[in-house]
């Protein structure tokens, strides 16, 4: 287990990462880790992150006061809808932010990312929706993506950017650079064509695959409740495979943003 200076050198060596892969530019971007249950070691803003340091990283709590800062450095001003994350799903343990190229194109676009392309996309993210556009550091951004959070583990944010989370800083920036090259496979296919999809039955059997992998994580293989006594997806049919003993308010969620999701992609 990394300690605290430990996980700050980490966070630095993401922010290169992030930096050099383009996925920002400038002072764009931040990210943060939970290192305990009311602490959070977040990136400091106006400064690039590809050249920090570990002293540049701030801490703050569950409610975004500053428990430490250095002199000249302050906590990202965007670090509302990182504490929106951590609150409303226990699970993560780190939050990225960056505007890649083609996902934020695909956001500024207003198309949300939900075509079956490849197994691997489908396996790690299974679809990307888009959370509509609220104003930087107000609490509109983490309204918005409240939305999306408790059930999926990316997602695009409207004329902005994106927005991944998970369980340690290194996986939630994976999800971020498997969500970038997802957008810019679809926008090169689109260039050739259109992509051919995956059918509705190979979703689903690559679905069953991540159930037996066990992955962590929210995904639509894991939305329906129907899932589990071994139904397909509401994902894969259009939110058509409830019956009426299903009554739960959570399936109710989900069913209504599996619509929302089906009708941007002009599918309903």
């Amino acid at each position: 287990m990394m300690n605290e200076y430990e996980i700050k050198k980490e966070m630095c060596e993401i922010g290169r990462r992030v930096y050099n892969r383009g996925m920002v530019a400038a002072n764009d971007g931040n990210f943060s880790v939970r290192i305990s249950e009311n602490e959070i070691l977040c990136t400091p803003t106006g400064v690039s992150k590809g050249f920090m340091t570990p002293e540049y990283i701030c801490k703050v709590d569950l409610e975004g006061n500053v428990i430490q800062a250095n002199k000249g450095f302050r906590p990202s001003s965007e670090i509302k809808m990182h504490l929106r994350v951590y609150k409303e799903r226990p699970d993560v343990k780190s939050v990225v932010h960056a505007h890649p190229m083609y996902a934020t194109s695909f956001a500024i676009a207003g198309i949300p990312l939900t075509q079956p392309i490849m197994p691997e996309a489908v396996i790690a993210l299974g679809c990307v929706p888009i959370a509509k556009y609220g104003t930087p550091s107000t609490e509109e951004i983490p309204d918005a993506v409240s939305e999306y959070v408790q059930h999926f583990d990316a997602v695009l944010l409207e004329n902005h950017g994106a927005l991944a989370y998970s369980d340690s800083l290194l996986n939630a920036y994976y999800k971020m650079e498997s969500l970038e090259f997802y957008a810019q496979l679809l926008y090169q296919s689109k260039m050739l064509g259109g992509p051919q999809e995956l059918s509705p039955e190979q979703v689903e059997r690559l679905y069953e695959l991540r159930r037996e992998m066990g992955l962590k994580g929210k995904h639509p293989a894991n939305l329906c409740a129907n899932v589990k006594s071994g139904k397909p997806s509401c994902h894969t049919c259009g939110g058509n495979c409830s019956d009426s003993t299903n009554t739960s308010t959570d399936a109710d969620l989900v069913a209504a943003i599996t619509k929302k999701v089906m009708e941007q992609l002009g599918l309903n």
